[in-house]
Order: C-alpha cells, then sequence, then structure tokens
C-alpha cells in the first residue's frame, strides 16, 4: 500500500464531481487500500478518492474508536434517503487542515454502495455514521464542509 499526498483547499480538483466506477476490480481495490493508508496515516476517519486526486466515487471510512480498525469501502454509494431531524456535529476535513466548524445534517440516512468485492449493501445509518458518510458523499460532488458555513 502507498500513502498518497491529500490535496488541501483551493486546489480546483476538489471541486470536480467524481465520475462512477463500471466496475469493482482490482485497480479499484489497490486505490481503496491507498485510500485507507493515507487516511490513517493523516489521522482521518474518512476520505474520498478526489482528495488525492482521483476523480471516482470511491470513499473508505473508519469510525471505530478503538484501536481495533473497522475500515468501511464504498463505490458509487447513492443516498436513498435522509430524514427529517437533523443533527449537529464539530466537522473537520483533511482537504481544509486544522479548520473546525459545526456543520448541521440528518441525522439519519440510508445508503446503496458496492462494497470492497462489488456486493451491493444497503445501509441504515446514523450519529457519527451518517454525518460522516455525507461530509465525504459532498465530496464527489465537488463540496467541501465549509461550503455550509456563513460567510461572517
Amino acid at each position: 500500500m502507498t500513502i498518497k499526498t491529500i490535496l488541501t483547499e483551493p486546489s480546483k480538483i476538489l471541486r470536480q464531481i467524481s465520475l462512477p466506477v463500471e466496475k469493482v476490480g482490482k485497480e479499484e481495490q489497490i486505490l481503496m487500500n491507498d485510500m485507507l493508508e493515507t487516511m490513517y496515516d493523516a489521522k482521518g476517519i474518512g476520505l474520498a478518492a478526489i482528495q488525492i486526486g482521483v476523480p471516482k466515487r470511491i470513499i473508505v471510512m473508519d469510525i471505530s474508536k478503538d484501536d481495533k480498525k473497522k475500515p468501511m469501502y464504498f463505490v458509487n454509494p447513492i443516498i436513498k434517503n435522509k430524514n427529517s431531524n437533523y443533527s449537529t456535529y464539530e466537522e473537520g476535513c483533511l482537504s481544509v487542515p486544522n479548520q473546525f466548524a459545526e456543520v448541521n445534517r440528518p441525522s439519519e440516512c440510508e445508503i446503496e454502495y458496492l462494497d470492497f468485492n462489488g456486493k451491493k449493501i444497503f445501509l441504515k445509518a446514523s450519529g457519527l455514521l451518517a454525518t460522516c458518510i455525507q461530509h465525504e458523499m459532498d465530496h464527489l460532488e465537488g463540496i467541501l464542509f465549509i461550503d455550509y458555513l456563513s460567510k461572517l
């Protein structure tokens, strides 16, 4: 596995819309492993492929709080449903170093995606998992968490 360079704002690449993955193959699995290694090295909990300059709809995450790693892989994730209740979390981003802000997002969402092996998965997420998924999925659309903040 290789640790990649994480792009930071104001890189124009971060504002690109990522493209769907046709098939989860060896190339995508190597990319996901590299992304995970990069994320762990940077002490993050989520990373989208576009953050390392690859405009593919791929996200890796690990929100486990203990030392036991529990990586999650999301290829072509789609939010199928969001609830109307919102929760606020203080968010940060590896592409916007040393900046943190409270962001309101739906507290639960349902996601359909392909896993590391290309198997279709349906997940109902809540709490930090829901927030992190929505944050990372924003990256796939060229949106950063700072876009939610007031200009003040």
